[in-house]
């Protein structure tokens, strides 16, 4: 759900100061929970460790994310291919036919 315009977009505080404290180009990564936080401009060029809920993902912040949020860089669930024993054949014999 977005935000209505009045608002303006949140990035949360803590993160911003964090962010102030270092300087652009840094590699060290940030660690957050606030995975509702907005990219802003500020943030380009740093590297956030953005928590899962499990552990946390590195995401490199570029001039593209900028309006995106957080946490849609950081994956909550992770994909398990479709299918069981037939998928498998049949992955098997593609592999075979592309050699």
């Amino acid at each position: 759900m977005s935000r209505s315009s009045k608002k303006g977009p949140y990035v949360d505080p803590k993160l911003l100061k964090k962010i102030s404290k270092l300087k652009a180009g840094d590699n060290t990564v940030i660690k957050t929970w606030s995975r509702d936080s907005e990219i802003s401009p500020e943030m380009v060029g740093f590297i956030f460790g953005v928590h899962n809920g499990k552990d946390f993902i590195p995401v490199k912040v570029n001039e593209e994310m900028v309006g995106h949020r957080l946490g849609e860089f950081s994956l909550t669930k992770k994909f398990i291919r479709h299918g069981g024993k037939i998928q498998k054949e049949m992955e098997k014999k593609a592999a075979m036919t592309n050699k």
